[in-house]
This record gives structure tokens, C-alpha cells and sequence, in this order.
């Protein structure tokens, strides 16, 4: 997905986010599922890798562990849309996401004067249709197919099921965790919640460096899953189980590693970079700057100068 569609997307997920009292909110409409069995429709390995690698582009599911994954590739069905179908409507209520197998889809908005506004074309391996089921609103704009498609095709108990119960819950555990790190200790609830939300998830199996000694980094870490061990010479100097974060530094200033984070085992992150921070919120120093005794905290562990705070 080009940048121009990401952008889109991300704009309609911010806007109904501000609207929405909560994203994990269950309505008459959109009720939790008790005891629910996830749905599988066959598909052969390239039709899944395919799906796997759309859903891997789409901000919604960065949460997922591999297991969850995999129910949601499961749960998707096939569909065929002919040329010039309306696939979605404009103001109506939602019940599918979708990912495009092969076609295009246009997606645009209809103004006062009935002046259709294309806001863009979406093609092979986009997904469309997920703020719908995520918030509980009409449909923000109508999606036409532009030639003949097939779609793959996720209902709203799969996707209540994994996305707005089980991302919930980790959303929840991240924030926890997220409140308790000194540099963003300072953030408002609101802030940590858009962070929660834009971390990602990597899985490293036993041995596999996490962090490299002596190496630049612009990363932060939390560990959600298994353990990881920190040596510095070659010499265990620290443990990380689940919940531990480690990195947290390099999200103000490139600095090397102080030591190497290896696998224990198998292990899973959640991970933020710097750039993605400051796209996000903004410079982190305007977050330090809210609590002046932080920020020096925070650069004297840094080995850096305090006094440019002093000044201001």
C-alpha cells in the first residue's frame, strides 16, 4: 500500500478513534461473542501467504501473535465482485472487511452536489472495510470495483472475536507497561494509547540477538512472551521475562548499545522506533520537557549535558 493510501487510512482510524469513547466498546450492534468457535475456509498455502502478507501491511493487526494470526487467515472466504458493483456503500452499516486478491477497487466519497470525490485506488493485497467493523459506524466511503475482482472476504464475528477482544486485553497490558517507562512516564492516557497501538510485533527464536552490543540503535523493546538474557563481554548480566522492556533510550538519542539481548528460547516483541515515535506524537523531548527533573533523569543516563534544560 502506497503512501497516499496508508495516509487515508490512518486519517479515518484517528478521526473515528477521537469519536469513539472506546475502541474495545461492545454495542447492541456489535455484541461480545461467548464461547465463539472461529470459522476455517479452506484455502491452499498461496492463497494464505497472500492474505498473510496484506494483513501484515494493515496497521489493525500488528498486535497479532502468530497463533491469532492464523485464526483471522482462516476465518477469511472467497468472493467474486463483477465489473461496477458497489462492494461497499457510502453511510451504509458494515459487516465485512476485505482483502483484494486480484482487481482494483475505487474508493471515493459522495459531496453535497453529488460530485464524487476519489480519495483512492486500492489494488492486490490492500485491505478495506475495517474501520467499519472496528468502531461500529457507517461506512465512511464507497468502494466500487473498477474492473472484475476476488476478494477475500472477514466477517464481524472473526474479526470482533480476535481484533476487539484480544488486542484489547494486549492494548491494556502494553499501556500498564508503557506508564511505568521513565522516559514516557510523562505521556497523557491518550498518547499511550496511540503508542500501544503502533507497536509491532517480531519473534525470535533461541539465540537470535535482539540487541547488539556496540551497535547504534533506534529502538524500543517490550517482551511479551518468553525470555531474553543481556550480557555485556560475553558475560550474563540481566534476565527479561514477560512485561520487561529494554532499549528504551534510543527512542531520544542514537547512542550504541550497552549490551547484547539475546533469545532465550523462543521469544516475542512488540517494538517502537524513533521516527515512527516522532510521527506519531512528535519529538520525544517535548514529552521530557513536561517534567524537567525527568528529562534530566533521563539525559544523565544518557551521559549528556543537563544544562541546555537549566537554560530554558
Amino acid at each position: 500500500m502506497n503512501d497516499s493510501k496508508k495516509n487515508y487510512y490512518i486519517m479515518e482510524y484517528e478521526k473515528k478513534k477521537r469519536l469513539s469513547v472506546s475502541a474495545e466498546a461492545y454495542g447492541d450492534w456489535n455484541k461480545k461473542i461467548d464461547n465463539f468457535i472461529p470459522k476455517v475456509y479452506k484455502k491452499d498455502e498461496k492463497e494464505k501467504a497472500k492474505i498473510r502478507e496484506a494483513l501484515n501491511e494493515s496497521f489493525l493487526f500488528n498486535h497479532l501473535n502468530k497463533k491469532e494470526f492464523e485464526i483471522i487467515v482462516n476465518a477469511f472466504f472467497d468472493k467474486n465482485v463483477e465489473k461496477g458493483v458497489n462492494i461497499i456503500n457510502e453511510g451504509d452499516y458494515g459487516d465485512l472487511l476485505y482483502v483484494i486478491d486480484q482487481g482494483e477497487v475505487e474508493i471515493y466519497k459522495t459531496k453535497e452536489n453529488n460530485k464524487k470525490e476519489v480519495l483512492t485506488v486500492l489494488k492486490s493485497k490492500d485491505v478495506f472495510g475495517e474501520l467499519a467493523l472496528l468502531y461500529n459506524s457507517k461506512r465512511a466511503a464507497t468502494a466500487t470495483a473498477l474492473t472484475k475482482c476476488h476478494l477475500w472476504a472477514l466477517d464481524r464475528e472473526s474479526f470482533t472475536y480476535i481484533i476487539k477482544d484480544m488486542v484489547a486485553k494486549k492494548r491494556k497490558m502494553y499501556e500498564d507497561i508503557l506508564s511505568h517507562v521513565n522516559i514516557l512516564k510523562d505521556m497523557d492516557p491518550y498518547e499511550r494509547c496511540k503508542v500501544a497501538d503502533c507497536l509491532k510485533s517480531k519473534s525470535y527464536n533461541d539465540g537470535e540477538i535482539i540487541i547488539k552490543e556496540g551497535e547504534e540503535g533506534d529502538t524500543f523493546f517490550i517482551l511479551i512472551d518468553g525470555n531474553a538474557v543481556a550480557s555485556k563481554d560475553n558475560k550474563v548480566i540481566k534476565t527479561y521475562t514477560k512485561g520487561d522492556y529494554f532499549g528504551e533510550l534510543a527512542l531520544l538519542k542514537n547512542k550504541p548499545r550497552a549490551a547484547t539481548i539475546k533469545a532465550q528460547n523462543f521469544c516475542q516483541v512488540v517494538y517502537l522506533d524513533r521516527k515512527s515515535f516522532k510521527r506519531l506524537l512528535g519529538p520525544i523531548e517535548d514529552i521530557l520537557h513536561r517534567n524537567v527533573e525527568n528529562y534530566k533523569k533521563v539525559l544523565n543516563e544518557l551521559g549528556l549535558d543537563t544544562t541546555c534544560i537549566d537554560e530554558n
